[in-house]
């Protein structure tokens, strides 16, 4: 125990501010940097590379000369590929950088959900008694930074007559989907990614297919307005749940920004309305 002792009163010691201030900087580095490999969708593949670069550590440790050879060869042309496979990406992030306001970074950002969510659904409501098509995304922690490149940067809070005017027929930006991240409509007019899925009913058109799509390779939500109808539904997980009343959709975009999952939420809320009607009757 005294050596410990010994050993943590050294270390301070020898400790200086500098040294300090210098561990901070890389660490705020990486972290501000992580955040962006996060949101260009880039973080799955960079897993790749991490497990391909402990292979060639393992190998070379194992004594495994074939496998290592062929893995330290190939690691110095695929940062080569790396590097060109990832140039939009790339290019993104650097922009990012430089329009990064680190003043609202530090401050950090209060964000109502109960009120987002409740502009987001009187938004979806009005849009579907007027019938009108709509596609919403609520972003997840999966970076949709692939997604931003196809749509038009906003970066306006979130109101239901934003939304509304957004999805007007006769506005430029209707025909595509909004991006909303916490209380923030990021981007509109973007284009998603449609599933593949050939055992998906007929009824279902672009707008449903488009967010299937882009829930099938990410944790975002899409609450999808149907022209033809005017039905509310949600997808999310690559599964859609659909004919969303008002007081449904409320509480399951509520969730929503809490990440929790909503794919049978209608049918809890029903059931629970259920029970309070044969109450009253009995």
């Amino acid at each position: 125990m005294d050596t410990i002792i010994s050993s943590v009163l050294t270390f301070f010691k020898v400790l200086r501010i500098t040294d300090i201030i210098d561990v901070a900087i890389v660490a705020f580095v990486f972290y501000y940097l992580s955040n962006l490999i996060r949101e260009a969708r880039v973080w799955q593949i960079l897993k790749g590379v991490i497990f391909f670069l402990l292979a060639t550590w393992i190998s070379g440790i194992l004594r495994l000369n074939t496998v290592n050879f062929i893995l330290i060869n190939t690691m110095q042309v695929g940062i080569l590929a790396l590097v060109i496979l990832f140039q939009p990406e790339l290019r993104r992030i650097l922009q990012q950088i430089g329009r990064t306001n680190f003043e609202s970074f530090f401050k950090g950002e209060k964000v109502d959900s109960v009120k987002t969510a409740s502009e987001i659904t009187k938004a979806a409501c009005a849009l579907s008694r007027a019938r009108l098509g709509a596609l919403i995304v609520i972003e997840g922690t999966s970076g949709l930074g692939d997604i931003f490149g196809t749509g038009t940067e906003l970066n306006a809070k979130v109101t239901s007559d934003l939304l509304i005017t957004i999805f007007f027929d006769k506005t430029p930006l209707h025909d595509g989907a909004v991006v909303i991240t916490n209380d923030t409509v990021r981007y509109a007019a973007c284009v998603l990614p449609l599933t593949r899925d050939e055992s998906l009913s007929r009824e279902l058109g672009t707008r449903h297919r488009a967010a299937i799509g882009l829930t099938e390779n990410c944790d975002a939500s899409v609450i999808v307005v149907s022209e033809e109808t005017g039905i509310i539904s949600i997808a999310q997980n690559g599964k859609l749940t659909r004919n969303f009343s008002e007081p449904a959709l409320l509480e399951a975009v509520t969730k929503i920004f809490r990440g929790d999952d909503v794919s049978d939420e209608k049918a809890k809320i029903h059931n629970k309305w259920r029970e309070i009607i044969n109450v009253k009757r009995n």
